[in-house]
């Protein structure tokens, strides 16, 4: 495509002081007419670029130009690098060639050092990266793969799936696949999945129903609102978990906070692990859930 080409020749002259319009029309394969038509291109989109014609002659650009002045501004160059930064945690194959590129093209060796992002957690198995670069290489080749996977009961089961999605939702990675078990399109939460493996079947991609969204939609938003009292003790976690006018602070020293959460293990662990320090005011039955549990607890450390 021309605007590719357009973007590599830029690319060359970025590194090298000049190049002849031959080293180029080889280069891409196309007539040296073409290559000055590309030059003429270049310099009405705004770069710098100019030619010395016969001996000795070549197509350079003028000194100190930086491909950002002319197609990326600070902001747009910045939100490219977080992009392409957020992609390497898939371990993308050209993801880092692609960040040194740019980094050169922004002038600058260092222009994605100021981020890095890793999703796995400290205690996850060590091959948590590979299952997760082995799901995206089957979402992009339309791979159908098979794993173990470990529901919320603790039931587990061998699944074969056509992968769709990968999605980062509140700290947890989540698969959205048609399942050929259930013959529909269900969410599988990435934790769960074990011993993920490519096949040699391949699909076509299948429209998710209305049905299987509605499906969807009711496991994703089965939300409950949460009335928490935390200790002054805690306050520097509600700061890391929650938005500064969710937490209200009381005359007593503490403090409350009304979030919606979707009620799960996730969200019960959640409250277990402040231990004395929250109490659950509403609902109702989630904090009965809260009290029986640490009873149960008490009954093991007393036994």
């Amino acid at each position: 495509m021309k605007i590719n080409r357009l973007l590599e020749i830029t690319m060359i002259l970025l590194n090298r002081k000049d190049v002849t319009a031959k080293e180029l029309a080889d280069r891409f394969n196309v007539s040296t007419r073409t290559i000055y038509r590309d030059i003429e291109a270049l310099s009405s989109a705004g770069v710098p670029v100019y030619t010395n014609r016969g001996n000795g002659g070549g197509i350079s650009l003028l000194e100190g130009y930086t491909l950002s002045k002319a197609f990326l501004s600070d902001s747009e160059g910045e939100g490219l690098l977080l992009a392409l930064k957020t992609m390497s945690v898939t371990r993308y194959p050209e993801t880092q060639s692609i960040l040194d590129k740019l980094g050169a093209i922004l002038k600058s060796n260092n222009a994605h050092d100021w981020i890095d992002i890793d999703f796995v957690g400290w205690c996850s198995n060590p091959n948590e990266q590979n299952r997760l670069s082995i799901i995206r290489d089957a979402i992009i080749n339309n791979i159908v793969i098979g794993f173990d996977y470990i529901n919320a009961n603790g039931d587990k089961s061998s699944r074969f799936v056509e992968p769709c999605k990968l999605s980062f939702y509140t700290h947890t990675w989540y698969l959205t696949a048609y399942c050929l078990k259930r013959g529909a399109h269900r969410i599988f939460r990435l934790s769960r999945i074990k011993n993920v493996q490519l096949t040699a079947k391949r699909f076509e991609k299948r429209e998710i129903s209305n049905e299987d969204q509605e499906a969807m939609q009711v496991y994703s938003k089965s939300c409950v609102e949460l009335q928490l009292r935390f200790s002054e003790k805690v306050l520097n976690r509600l700061y890391d978990d929650f938005g500064e006018h969710f937490i209200v602070k009381n005359d007593d020293g503490s403090f409350d906070v009304t979030v919606s959460m979707p009620e799960d293990e996730v969200a019960y662990g959640y409250i277990l692990s402040f231990g004395h320090y929250v109490e659950v005011n509403k609902p109702k039955h989630v904090r009965d859930i809260i009290k029986n549990r640490m009873k149960e607890a008490l009954k093991i450390y007393e036994s």
